[in-house]
């Protein structure tokens, strides 16, 4: 019997499947079956438990959310971007979850982007989109497309409504503020307008979730007449769809995990058959920019780290070198302006912008001032123009937009995020924190880095309470990034790690090679001798220590919580993919078959399903303490399936039953967790007050 005092017990009800000659044994698949009311009732009795077990942190829970809200300016307005005529910018109000997106137009003389000191509406502004209004009367509530045509007379928008990334796309007359008839339901991320703004084009999904059909709408006419532009059957890859800045041509990019294909069409053609730019080649990737009568093509044909090249805009062929291939420096991507070439790269561990003029002159690179950050480019709709925007943060910086002026090299401060008095009624003091870089040493010799941050003068005598974060999947790097959130921990004295293990892409492609396939092993060694390292280094001690992370990094909490249970007091796993194997033995799973290119494919290949099932967490749990663990989901997540958390904690408590489990379900969410920026607030307050209660600064 279960009460809202003892944990839930899962039935056992044993499934077999056998694979390689090996036999896997799945005694709670049946949590599988969304719709099965026992799913359901096993979901709500574990959150029954969930809030019972964490009732007496619910007025610390309170006192964090008041203090992330009360140091954000709730009412505020980000810095206008000008397209054409307009200034475009989002509004978010005191008391409403969502961003209220809206425009105003350029005035005579005008050249610097128009101020709001109190995030006040601009003058003569016109609201395109106001969030708050959708989601009236929904749970859930996001946007998936945004785009306004190039004339500036309609926006295509989608929404969802359930947390499922399955969109509705609509069209609205900007003049009027009518929607127009134009409807279609099941749509993906990514549009791109035609140059005369008649015809739209869209994604829809496969049934596994896959995008792979792009689409062409013509204004004014039923959905099913539109026609299928480009449909991709080979089930590796997936397409997007976008619109080049300089307005002249649409791109389809077909992509898998390690091989792609661009195919263009004129915007001012949009009926013509798509062309493409280098036909599909195993294991080579490029993206595709067009400045003028070239196309700029970034790519790894013999280029583990990317090189730059270009080919005619008129008849694609042959790739004339621009950037040269150089190891360590990774070029990620390229941004052409009518004057200027800009190159997202990064180099040791930190990202960069490397500036190429057109007309003559040396390259130079964007330089910053602190030894951790990260930087990007920001919104930058203008093709013609003497000036990028950027965005620019670190680990005690609030988020920062510059406007960087091309031709002097000035950099302007347009914005800082206000980070408002917290609880002492002090303001915010960078100077009050510190930020460091330090590396482990991995098993096999190599040096992982490390970022912190935590209150000037924290001693390093192992006594301070940590939290240690980590990804390492996809190529995808943990730069180091602000949060208010954050705040709340760091001044209750807690210490605040990233571990950029292999897997991830701070270190190259190399680096992200190391932690992938056959491979993957390194991201979970490399974080367990991050968390070593700290402890060695004094910032911490085991019983102060709490990993967290989520999707693909919940698959690193699992397996580090298998391999390192001593080394951890708790762990924090957000929709966790700890059911790896399962999920990749699976191909009508959503992602699947496009996932085989970065984990392997262990439905085919034994040595593949040996090696997942060595590390998969479902797979490996076993009779030992583990620290105490809080598992959150969400009920409609098409990229990791809740069911993968909920059978891991239920396993987790038949073979390890003296540990300490939570299962936390969001009935009504997606992959991203609750959708309103108050409800986010709420969880993200929930998430460390558990960490705090484990950190004991509860």
């Amino acid at each position: 019997m279960t009460t809202e005092t003892t944990p839930p017990v899962a039935n056992r009800v044993p499934s077999e499947r056998t694979h390689h000659g090996d036999t896997l044994v799945d005694e709670y698949a049946w949590l599988t079956a969304k719709d099965d009311p026992a799913t359901i009732a096993h979901l709500t009795a574990e959150n029954a438990y969930t809030e019972a077990r964490t009732e007496h942190l619910a007025g610390l829970r309170t006192e964090l959310y008041e203090e992330i809200r009360r140091r954000t300016r709730e009412t505020d307005l980000t810095v206008p971007a000008r397209k054409g005529d307009w200034w475009y910018y989002t509004r978010t109000v005191e008391g409403q979850q969502y961003g209220v997106h809206c425009r105003r137009a350029v005035r005579d003389g005008e050249t610097e982007p128009p101020v709001s000191a109190d995030g006040a509406p601009l003058d003569g502004e016109e609201v395109l989109l106001d969030g708050n209004l959708l989601a009236e009367g929904h749970e859930f509530f996001a946007l998936g497309a945004f785009d306004v045509s190039p004339d500036g007379r309609w926006l295509a928008y989608s929404t969802d409504f359930s947390g499922d990334e399955r969109f509705t796309l609509r069209v609205k007359d900007l003049g009027t503020g009518e929607l127009r008839p134009d409807e279609v339901p099941d749509t993906f991320y990514g549009t791109a307008w035609s140059a005369d703004a008649s015809v739209l084009f869209y994604v829809t999904v496969d049934e596994a979730w896959r995008p792979n059909r792009v689409w062409r709408h013509t204004l004014g006419t039923a959905s099913t007449e539109d026609v299928v532009v480009h449909q991709e059957d080979d089930e590796r890859f997936w397409v997007g769809v976008e619109l080049t800045r300089s307005e002249r041509f649409v791109l389809i990019d077909v992509h898998s995990k390690i091989t792609s294909e661009v195919l263009v069409i004129p915007a001012g053609n949009p009926t013509g058959a798509p062309a493409s730019v280098a036909p599909r080649r195993q294991g080579v990737e490029y993206t595709v920019e067009h400045h003028g009568h070239r196309f700029l093509i970034l790519h790894n044909d013999g280029a583990e780290d990317f090189a730059l090249a270009y080919t005619s805009a008129d008849a694609p062929g042959d790739w004339v070198p621009l950037i040269d291939h150089s190891p360590g420096t990774r070029l990620e991507a390229v941004d052409a302006f009518a004057d200027h070439l800009v190159v997202s790269l990064r180099v040791n561990g930190l990202t960069g912008l490397r500036v190429l003029p057109v007309g003559g002159g040396d390259a130079y690179d964007i330089d910053f001032p602190e030894p951790l950050y990260s930087v990007g480019l920001g919104s930058n709709p203008e093709y013609r123009t003497g000036q990028i925007r950027l965005g620019y943060t670190s680990l005690v910086t609030p988020d920062s937009v510059y406007d960087y002026d091309l031709v002097t090299r000035q950099m302007v401060l347009r914005r800082q995020k206000p980070v408002l008095p917290g609880p002492d009624g002090r303001p915010y003091d960078p100077a009050g924190y510190e930020q460091h870089r330090d590396w482990a040493l991995a098993d096999d010799g190599t040096r992982v880095p490390i970022s912190l941050v935590c209150r000037a003068g924290t001693p390093r005598d192992g006594s301070a309470p940590c939290v240690i974060y980590g990804y390492g999947s996809y190529e995808a790097s943990m730069d180091p990034w602000f949060s208010v959130a954050r705040l709340s921990l760091l001044d209750r004295g807690v210490v605040f790690a990233v571990a950029h293990v292999r897997g991830g892409g701070e270190l190259g492609r190399r680096w992200y090679d190391q932690g992938k396939l056959l491979a993957k092993k390194n991201t979970f060694t490399d974080f367990v001798a991050c968390a070593r390292h700290l402890v060695k280094a004094g910032w911490t001690a085991p019983d102060r220590l709490v990993a967290r992370g989520a999707s693909a990094g919940g698959l690193l909490m699992g397996a580090v919580a298998n391999i390192a249970p001593d080394a951890f007091a708790g762990i924090v796993a957000q929709v966790p993919f700890v059911d790896a194997l399962t999920s990749m033995l699976d191909p009508t799973l959503p992602l699947t078959v496009t996932e085989w290119e970065e984990w392997g494919n262990p439905l085919d290949d034994p040595e593949v399903y040996a090696y997942m099932k060595s590390y998969t967490p479902y797979e490996n749990v076993r009779a030992v303490d583990y620290p105490a663990i809080l598992a959150v989901t969400s009920l409609n997540d098409t990229r990791v399936l809740y069911h993968e958390p909920a059978k891991w904690i239920a396993r987790l408590r038949e073979i390890a039953p003296s540990g300490d489990y939570l299962l936390k379900t969001e009935m009504g969410a997606g992959h991203g967790g609750p959708s309103g920026r108050y409800d986010a607030w709420r969880e993200e307050a929930f998430v460390n007050a558990w960490m705090l209660d484990r950190l004991g600064r509860a």
